[in-house]
This record gives C-alpha cells, sequence and structure tokens, in this order.
C-alpha cells in the first residue's frame, strides 16, 4: 500500500477544532469479503491498510486519541475458524506495524479483559507494545480488544467492591476510575462504519455525550478521507452537554 504517513488534510479540519478522541466501530469487513466471493477472513485482513491509513489520517489531523473496536467479548460466538484467525491476526499485525508507529510517536494500548480466552501469544504482543510505545505522545492508539461496554462496568463495579468503597462515596469520578482506560478523556465523535445503526456495547459509559456519525463505508473501503468527512460533521453540530443556548 501507499506510503500511509501523515499528509495534507483539508481546509475545513483547521477552521475549526478538531476532536480530542474519535472512536470507530470497524463494522463490515465480513459482508465485504462476502459480495467478492471470498472467505469472511479475508475481509478483516483487507481492513489492516484501512486501520493504519485511517490512524495516519488521525495523526495529520491532530486527533490525540483513537480508539477502535477490534474484538467485541460477544466475537467469540463466531465460528471458530473465525476466531482463530482473529486472534492470530491481531497477533501478526502487531508484529506488522508496532515498530513503524513507534517511530511515528504513536502509543499503542489496550482495553479489555485480559482472560484466559485470550492466547498467551496474543497477550505477550499486547504487553510487549505497549511497552514499546509507553513514553509516545503524538497520538494514542487505544484498541478494544476483549472488549465489552457493559463487561467494562461490570469490572469497574466488581472493582469499587474489592476497594472497599463506601456506598456514600462511589460517584461518577470513583467508577470512572476504575474504567480500563481513565487516563484517556471520553470520545468527542463515535464513527460506525458499513450503514448499520448500533452501538454494539461499545465505550457504553464513555460515549454519554459524544456525537454519533454513521457511514455506508465497509470498513475495508474506509481510509483518512472518510475519517476527514466524519470530523468535518462532526464539526458543524453544535454540542450543549445537557444545557441550553445562552
Amino acid at each position: 500500500m501507499p506510503d500511509p504517513r501523515p499528509g495534507p488534510v483539508p481546509a475545513p479540519l483547521l477552521a475549526s477544532p478538531v476532536p480530542a478522541h474519535v472512536a470507530i466501530v470497524m463494522d463490515g469487513s465480513g459482508r465485504w469479503a462476502t459480495r467478492r466471493g471470498l472467505a469472511r477472513t479475508e475481509g478483516h485482513g483487507a481492513g489492516e491498510a484501512s486501520l493504519v491509513d485511517t490512524t495516519y489520517g488521525a495523526l495529520a489531523a491532530g486527533v490525540k486519541v483513537l480508539s477502535v473496536f477490534a474484538f467485541s467479548t460477544e466475537n467469540w460466538r463466531r465460528p471458530v475458524d473465525e476466531v482463530r484467525y482473529l486472534m492470530n491476526f491481531n497477533r501478526g499485525l502487531l508484529d506488522r506495524r508496532q515498530h513503524q508507529l513507534n517511530a511515528d510517536g504513536v502509543r499503542i494500548v489496550f482495553s479489555g479483559r485480559r482472560d484466559w480466552r485470550v492466547p498467551k501469544g496474543v497477550l505477550r504482543r499486547m504487553d510487549g507494545a505497549e511497552a514499546l510505545t509507553a513514553s509516545n505522545s503524538a497520538l494514542t492508539l487505544n484498541i478494544a480488544f476483549n472488549y465489552g461496554g457493559r463487561a467494562e462496568i461490570i469490572d469497574a463495579v466488581r472493582a469499587l467492591v474489592d476497594d472497599r468503597v463506601p456506598a456514600r462515596k462511589i460517584d461518577e469520578k470513583a467508577l470512572r476510575q476504575r474504567l480500563y482506560r481513565p487516563e484517556l478523556p471520553d470520545p468527542d465523535v463515535v464513527v460506525r462504519t458499513s450503514g448499520e445503526y448500533r452501538l454494539s456495547n461499545f465505550l457504553l459509559w464513555e460515549m454519554a455525550y459524544a456525537e454519533l456519525v454513521f457511514t455506508d463505508v465497509l470498513w475495508p473501503d474506509f481510509r483518512r478521507e472518510d475519517l476527514f468527512m466524519a470530523i468535518e460533521e462532526f464539526q458543524r453540530r453544535e454540542r450543549r452537554f445537557g444545557g441550553v443556548d445562552s
């Protein structure tokens, strides 16, 4: 694929504030492959180019955090061969891309449960990528892996119980501090690809006031230009956070 590193960004992106945190539900890879008479796994493989180009598009636009939904807690219900492929694909993706991203100042982090279902080899790659890129600050790439929004809230509640926090002291701040990535700001905009209009259990707590942008583009066809269009849509909206215009 062409060099994905940052290039010029459209003028409209420079005219208004760029969202600090963009989150993407990367949907449609299976349908992309099926429409071409390919195995569903071929669609996941084609999505690697989309992820890399979108990451560098975010870097070019000045986005500080890019969260992507890579594998959900519900995806374990998929056929065994597809789950096995996704585990190996994600491990290989880190092997292929982490050094390039590290050289360009991208910090890689993961959100989700690191339980017995995730192969030890994948966990080692995840830990290695986080350690390698820990000091970077140009962009944080937050990969939601074995992630579910409800599972995250449940795990935060369990942490409150384990920490013996009195009921009277449990508030939004206390719970938020026990989410998977409390250091990251809430997403300003959440993009879902493939023409579906669902949240699919992604960042349920964090997206309370996020702007939602839906596109018909299937994930393997998604590129930085599509990200820029989503940002432009975000910039046209008025955010009131439950208040009213003055």
